[in-house]
């Protein structure tokens, strides 16, 4: 069962941290030089329908897997394990990424224009790097 899980957490990632690096180095360039807030628009629409229940994935995935390899949740909060540092690394990804969300679907992206384009596009960057930091922290899960 593990090995299943694993590898779903690994696919789900790879979605949300390549969908992403797609949207800033693929789309995000081009909209911030055309100053056209639809470019991101367009990929957003398509992307949130997989892009979040990847997401939603990893959390379930992740919290079984930290159970499955630490089952006493002290060991969790430890920062004297290695596998409490993985973890409050992770779970510091998943608060940033979750904060930066609401805030550009409330706040930001309602009121998007060309004038605050740029403002979004700090937020895409940032997402994108608490993702592959997700992914180097997941690496070092184990290792």
């Amino acid at each position: 069962m593990t090995p299943f899980i694993i590898l779903i957490h690994i696919i789900a990632a790879a979605v949300w941290t390549g969908g992403h690096l797609v949207l800033a180095i693929g789309f995000l360039p081009k909209a911030l030089k055309n100053q056209d807030p639809a470019i991101i628009d367009f990929f957003e629409s398509s992307f949130e329908r997989i892009g979040i229940p990847a997401l939603f994935l990893q959390v379930i995935t992740g919290f079984y897997l930290v159970h499955y390899y630490a089952s006493d949740v002290s060991q969790w909060l430890n920062l004297d394990m290695h596998i409490g540092r993985v973890f409050m690394v992770k779970l510091s990804c998943l608060l940033v990424t979750i904060l930066l969300a609401a805030h550009a679907r409330f706040r930001v992206i309602p009121n998007l224009d060309k004038d605050n384009l740029r403002y979004l596009a700090a937020h895409i960057i940032a997402v994108t790097i608490v993702s592959v930091v997700f992914v180097i922290a997941g690496l070092n899960f184990r290792t």
